[in-house]
């Protein structure tokens, strides 16, 4: 038996607001299996976000442990950090985090500088099968904000990543550019056989996952 890609043992987070504690994670644990779609769900604050960046590197958490593939998310120096997660992991956020001056093709072509492995052909093909051939040379401030997020996900894919995290990537867009946007990244990541966790406040979209888990007051239902 195959074991699980991602594996994450009693995480707790919480945040000081004032004189009081906020526990935004109490003891939650998960498995993720390798190619598994998982679509979180809760209202909001109630730590979706939280718990996906701790899944995925980004936020260490006060207690428990985070393993990928076998490596600790949270051991070793920032930078060799940084490392695995550029070779390991895609990104998609809300707001969709393009520099502004920069084209399509080189805000997607990014991660692979940082990685230093800069291959144009790469982003090419990245934004090609997000539908933006047409598109490559274009600023984000002449692109929709659904092109904008297509260009986000092209980024988040280009170096070919084993998992990739999206943090409400429909919250800036009307419900049909919302939806086409879910397919959009449900199709690649199945074609791709790549890992997918997708925050979400829209319960009707979590039900195209494998699974769909719901967090409130700081744990998993």
């Amino acid at each position: 038996m195959q074991q699980p890609q991602l594996v994450a043992r009693d995480l707790s987070q919480s945040f000081k607001m004032g004189p009081r504690r906020i526990e935004v994670l109490r003891g939650i644990s998960i498995d993720v299996a390798h190619g598994e779609i998982i679509f979180i769900c809760g209202a909001s604050g109630a730590g979706k976000t939280t718990l996906l960046y701790t899944l995925a590197g980004l936020e260490r958490p006060e207690s428990g442990t985070v393993e990928f593939e076998g490596h600790n998310l949270y051991n070793g120096s920032s930078s060799s950090q940084a490392r695995f997660r550029n070779k390991k992991m895609g990104f998609v956020f809300q707001g969709y985090f393009l520099l502004p001056e920069l084209t399509a093709l080189e805000n997607v072509s990014l991660p692979g500088m940082i990685g230093g492995n800069a291959r144009k052909k790469a982003a090419e093909e990245s934004l090609a099968a997000v539908g933006l051939a047409d598109r490559m040379q274009h600023l984000p401030a002449e692109l929709s904000g659904g092109e904008q997020q297509r260009v986000a996900i092209a980024r988040a894919l280009v170096n070919d990543p084993e998992i990739i995290f999206a943090d409400e990537p429909t919250g800036n867009l009307d419900s049909e550019t919302g939806t086409a946007i879910v397919d959009l990244l449900l199709k690649l990541a199945r074609e791709r056989q790549k890992s997918l966790l997708i925050v979400t406040h829209d319960t009707s979209l979590a039900t195209c996952g494998d699974r769909e888990l719901h967090i409130k007051d700081g744990r998993l239902e």
